[in-house]
């Protein structure tokens, strides 16, 4: 069993994930801890509504580069070591999975981070790009309609399964069963991270872009 490639392509991911884009970003710019913010989570809907659009939308970006590069980088490494297709396929989904899990429990700061959505469309966009801008399409639509960040996560994170096998040839990798069962733990770990979200829009008191601030601290972090 080829080991150092699987932990290889952990750590570089895990490390890639983990980079705290949005505290970074606040801590520079404005002088700011994130943490102390709104939910506390270092994502790009906490940093937009900490006040700053711009940063946020720079925040989002560069979280869906670092998941896209995380699993590219890894596929080219798991390419040039000539393995099997079918290991490089297990090597590539692993890589997506510690990239959204570097973003969520972030070395850096505590073992604590965001809630890993604009990092799991990135490494999503790397492995089965129709299916993560179908997920895309289906957020938008969502969030247009109820203004909820959370539910359109939720909702989008809960289809982009669906999409990855019913899309005719979507995954860019082999459908080996590690790399199938990664396109239903990674949207799972997303939902899980939003479960008091899920409480808050259950008993109406979830933050509502562009409505009432029902709850200040009730945040979808990305």
């Amino acid at each position: 069993m080829p080991f150092f490639p699987y932990c290889l392509a952990a750590l570089t991911a895990y490390l890639f994930g983990s980079i705290p884009f949005g505290y970074l970003l606040v801590r520079l710019v404005r002088k700011e801890d994130i943490r102390e913010k709104g939910s506390g989570n270092i994502g790009a809907t906490n940093v937009i509504r900490s006040g700053s659009k711009g940063l946020g939308a720079l925040t989002f970006l560069l979280d869906v580069l670092k998941g896209f590069f995380a699993v590219v980088l890894c596929g080219l490494i798991a390419g040039r070591a000539g393995l099997a297709p079918g290991v490089r396929a297990n090597v590539v989904a692993l890589a997506a999975l510690f990239a959204i899990l570097g973003h969520i429990y972030t070395v850096w700061l505590g073992f604590r981070g965001g809630k890993g959505v604009a990092t799991a469309f990135g490494v999503f966009l790397a492995l089965a790009p129709w299916a993560a801008l179908a997920a895309l399409g289906a957020f938008v639509l969502i969030f247009a309609a109820s203004r909820y960040v959370s539910l359109g996560s939720i909702l989008a994170a809960a289809a982009f399964p669906a999409f990855a096998l019913l899309i005719p040839d979507a995954l860019r990798i082999q459908r080996t069963p590690w790399a199938t069962a990664v396109l239903f733990l990674v949207p799972l770990i997303v939902i899980v991270k939003h479960r008091q979200n899920i409480a808050r829009l259950m008993s109406g008191k979830e933050y509502r872009f562009g409505g009432t601030r029902a709850n200040r601290t009730g945040t979808t972090s990305v």
